[in-house]
């Protein structure tokens, strides 16, 4: 038996096709809401953003306008003439606390018999305290760090640091020493016995 197709036009699903149309048309319209959606969202953002560099921009101006009028009201002689009366009264003030007869006399005291000092260098720190280079000249580096030690012990003396050492032509040792000299904490710990004597004799009946 032979069977064959005898109808003019092929049969198509409608339904099928139909169905794919709206979930194709479904896809596309909710992509178009989204992509509208971000749109909005992210011109409202720059929107805001605009607004507030124009805000900064705006005090940006006003902070230059007052820095302008302030440099205008001030007159920089006079800032000059104060800075160099604050050093100076600085300079008086550290040369009345600096003393250079107090400073060999603990030299003097604390000097190994074989060691002697070549050079003494005083400055001023950041922190205006005085920063001490001292060469010493020894026969050996034990004659060295007995100076050192004895330094240390007075208290005058904080963060005593060699910081150069060498054998000279006549070979002995030479060392440059670093140290803040610090005179006011000895004469405090000096005085601190001398008041705490009379306490102790009043409270003995």
């Amino acid at each position: 038996m032979i069977r064959s197709n005898l109808s003019t036009r092929p049969f198509y699903n409608d339904r099928a096709v139909r169905l794919w149309l709206l979930i194709g048309f479904g896809i596309v319209a909710a992509a178009t809401l989204f992509n509208v959606s971000r749109i909005i969202r992210y011109s409202g953002t720059n929107t805001e953003l605009a607004a507030q560099a124009s805000r900064d921009e705006a005090r940006a101006a006003e902070l230059r306008a007052a820095a302008v009028r302030l440099r205008g009201s001030v007159d920089p002689k006079q800032i000059e003439a104060a800075s160099t009366d604050a050093r100076q009264a600085n300079d008086l003030i550290d040369r009345r606390i600096f003393s250079w007869t107090e400073l060999f006399n603990r030299f003097e005291t604390t000097l190994p018999p074989d060691a002697r000092i070549t050079s003494v260098r005083p400055a001023l720190d950041l922190e205006r305290q005085t920063l001490l280079t001292v060469t010493v000249v020894a026969r050996s580096v034990d004659d060295v760090n007995q100076f050192m030690e004895n330094l240390d012990a007075t208290g005058a003396f904080a963060r005593l640091t060699p910081t150069q050492e060498r054998i000279n032509d006549e070979g002995q040792v030479e060392s440059v020493l670093e140290a803040v000299y610090l005179p006011q904490q000895t004469a405090t710990a000096a005085q601190e016995p001398a008041t705490a004597q009379p306490a102790a004799d009043r409270s003995t009946p």
